[in-house]
């Protein structure tokens, strides 16, 4: 059965892949037949090599973003989790834009996500 421990490990794990672009640890991520979703509305990327393939070709400019996630709700093979993603300008220091993060996550056995959602919001600006 997944653990909240299971999933806060594979979030950071998420994490250190955006970071790295590491093409092993993109891969280690997913099941080789995974659904990817940006967003709920646009047609997912199916597949490990998709997936990977996109983050490669969108990557974001090193040391500009960084993000946390923790589980909040885990039942039998799905969970959803919450976090935030910081995108900086090219110093690094100054925050361009925030997103607040949901995912929703499939595992299979062996602790690869096979289906991935993500739902974001921007806070609104005052």
């Amino acid at each position: 059965m997944l653990t909240h421990q299971q999933v806060n490990q594979w979030l950071q794990d998420y994490v250190a892949a955006w970071k790295s672009y590491d093409l092993d640890a993109i891969r280690a991520l997913f099941s080789a037949e995974a659904i990817y979703r940006y967003n709920p509305f646009d047609e997912p990327l199916r597949g490990r090599e998709a997936i990977v393939a996109s983050w490669l070709e969108n990557r974001d400019v090193p040391n500009t973003y960084t993000a946390a996630y923790k589980s909040i709700a885990v039942e039998g093979s799905t969970a959803v989790s919450n976090g935030r993603s910081l995108y900086y300008e090219v110093d690094g220091k100054t925050l361009n834009r925030q997103y607040d993060n949901i995912f929703v996550l499939h595992f299979d056995y062996e602790g690869h996500c096979v289906d991935f959602c993500e739902w974001f919001l921007q806070p609104r600006k005052s």
